[in-house]
């Protein structure tokens, strides 16, 4: 295995036109249940890519090289985001919640939204009593954000002009942030988990077509749904495609900001490399093939360890059909779950680069049998 370091490794350089896309991809809203906004924008940057594409019957999109080959690869990521749907109007307009993911309630208070209703997007903030209200009450307990104490106001001041609004229980919340950069090679946005995922694997599906590399299987690119709920969408995929061999890609956490135990976690820092993991679903001959691929391609890698589960659509492919050889290659992120979900641009370029070195070391000859 290379050793960890922050330098680059020569290949993949995020151009101007990929960081287009990004952009455009991240800040496309993508709710767990409603991703079709966020696959529309992704499906007409892969489609010159590919020989061919579909869409399964809950939304996740595939791009396919080779079609007719027997033998069958897939690099997959997932396209939903964390959210809310609305689940109460009161009398007075103020909307209550429940969850649509793992969202945090704790980051709630004072953030922006849209409401996506029947009449387009609603702008809404997450109201919350003044600390001059609270600091003057000395004998109320502080209140703590939990989701039956969140609501949202968008400025309707009953239920009427509320529902006039479009708005109706069911409909889905996101957080307005987007896009933006900071110093030293970061990016921070909401929805990294797993968008950055989504964009990756539509580099490498580009790194194909520009280099003119002839692929001696059939490569399916696919962006499943529903993973923050339970792997859903990979589930369904996974028996539909039938895959011989299967390439993870999602964020895991950088275990180098406060307040995270590197004991419990593990050694994960943003900047310093893509980040294999062992686990049970994790094939161990797939991985080993991965952690040579690095080395010859210095580039770094970080390992860590999982228990019973990846806890990403890994599990899904790799209990599928008859069992699929599955490997996770996770990218370093601080602050999951945020609306300022940050990670390294070096680490994208040195993620996407290993997929795509990966794939031309593979073939249906890869002996991947343990005994």
């Amino acid at each position: 295995m290379a050793k960890s370091k922050t330098v680059a490794s020569a290949g993949y350089k995020l151009s101007d036109q990929s960081l287009k896309f990004l952009k455009n991809y991240i800040n496309t809203p993508s709710p767990v249940g409603f991703e079709s906004g966020g696959q529309k924008v992704w499906l007409d940057y892969v489609k010159p890519l590919v020989d061919t594409t579909f869409v399964d019957p809950y939304g996740t999109a595939v791009g396919v090289i080779n079609p007719k080959a027997d033998f069958k690869v897939v690099i997959e990521a997932h396209a939903d985001e964390i959210s809310w749907f609305v689940n109460y109007i009161t009398p007075e307009g103020l909307i209550y919640l429940k969850r649509n993911g793992g969202v945090d309630h704790q980051i709630a208070p004072g953030q922006r939204v849209f409401i996506h209703g029947k009449k387009g997007a609603v702008k809404a903030v997450f109201g919350w009593p003044a600390i001059h209200t609270r600091l003057h009450n000395p004998e109320a307990k502080d209140p703590q954000p939990k989701v039956e104490n969140l609501f949202l106001d968008t400025g309707a001041r009953s239920k009427k002009e509320t529902e006039d609004l479009g708005i109706h229980v069911g409909a889905v919340v996101t957080y307005q942030d987007g896009f933006d950069e900071l110093a030293g090679g970061y990016y921070i946005a909401r929805a990294f988990d797993n968008r950055i995922g989504g964009f990756m694997i539509a580099e490498v599906a580009r790194m194909l077509k520009e280099n003119k590399k002839q692929l001696p299987f059939g490569l399916y690119v696919v962006n499943a749904v529903q993973e923050e709920i339970g792997l859903r969408g990979a589930e369904m995929i996974a028996r539909r495609i039938k895959p011989n061999v299967a390439i993870i890609t999602d964020v895991t956490h950088d275990t180098h900001t406060p307040m995270i135990s590197k004991i419990i976690e593990g050694d994960v820092a943003c900047g310093k490399g893509p980040s294999p993991a062992y686990g049970p679903a994790v094939h161990n001959k797939l991985l080993k093939l991965v952690e040579d691929v690095a080395e010859k391609s210095n580039i770094p890698l970080q390992m860590r360890t999982v228990s019973r589960s990846t806890g990403t659509d890994t599990d899904s492919f790799a209990y599928a059909n008859d069992g699929c050889p599955s490997v996770l290659i996770s990218i370093p992120l601080r602050y999951m779950h945020t609306t300022v979900e940050m990670l390294h641009k070096s680490d994208i370029e040195q993620t996407i680069q290993l997929m795509y070195e990966t794939l031309l070391t593979l073939t249906p000859k890869t002996n991947l049998s343990y005994l």
